[in-house]
């Protein structure tokens, strides 16, 4: 149950990016229940629920002159935007650096860093016309953890710095940036994994709190970094993965 009130955001329009995935849709969920005017963004057009509270824009956030396009439709027709989640990301096939093709590696940063950056550039010009908004960027762990999808990492590695450098330029300006790195999250891009009772408990030994995450834990640290609750925190990374990144030496420990 969330401890801020239905009417938290209220008045606010907030844009989600990557909307109809796991984390995207439980983030829209979420602020949306807490009265923000929710903007979907996302490259899947099916339409949504017309009792929906939501407004949704198919879009493909590393085209320049799409995200721009859709920024100037969510400001005429709905507001300028008070809360950007930059959300959307791709994966990218498991692999090696030294076979990993150029094209693929363009891919993951097109969607990965350049379409936060497109994202962060169109939307925050509402936030710096308005004096005020925020920014949350969905980063990972695996910005601090290699990882066996190579070009993954690096660009989320890139979304922490992109924070940073947003917090410092627009800071003076009314404008906040953070991330949150998610560790293993159960989502419908991952429930192949955890569909297997071994692998499941596998991981989940490996987490301090004994459980895998839900897209709701990250959409509940979304609300805080979006709210006038953290009106103080700017350019910071919360890693939201239940202690997993604490356990690695005393997991050796219990082996040894």
């Amino acid at each position: 149950m969330s401890v801020y009130t239905p009417n938290l955001f209220a008045d606010r329009v907030a844009v989600v990016t990557g909307a109809r995935g796991g984390l995207g849709r439980a983030i829209a969920d979420h602020l949306g229940a807490l009265g923000a005017i929710v903007v979907e963004l996302d490259l899947n057009d099916a339409q949504p629920d017309a009792n929906a509270p939501f407004h949704f824009k198919a879009c493909d956030i590393s085209d320049a002159d799409a995200v721009e396009k859709v920024a100037r439709w969510v400001q005429s027709e709905i507001g300028p935007c008070d809360i950007l989640v930059n959300n959307a990301a791709v994966l990218g096939d498991s692999g090696p650096l030294d076979c990993l093709e150029p094209d693929q590696w363009d891919k993951i940063v097109s969607v990965n860093l350049r379409g936060s950056m497109l994202c962060a550039k169109h939307f925050g010009a509402h936030m710096l016309e308005t004096g005020s908004g925020a920014i949350v960027n969905i980063a990972s762990i695996a910005a601090h953890l290699p990882n066996a999808t190579t070009a993954y990492g690096p660009t989320k590695a890139g979304l922490l710095a992109l924070t940073r450098q947003i917090a410092v330029e627009w800071g003076p300006r009314g404008v906040r940036a953070n991330a949150i790195s998610p560790g293993l999250i159960r989502t419908p891009m991952s429930d192949g994994f955890y569909a297997d009772p071994q692998i499941r408990v596998a991981r989940e030994s490996v987490v301090a709190q004994r459980r895998i995450g839900e897209p709701s834990d990250i959409a509940s640290v979304v609300a805080f970094l979006a709210s006038d609750a953290s009106a103080y925190v700017n350019g910071q990374e919360i890693i939201v993965d239940g202690g997993f990144g604490l356990t690695t030496l005393m997991a050796v420990q219990k082996k040894s």
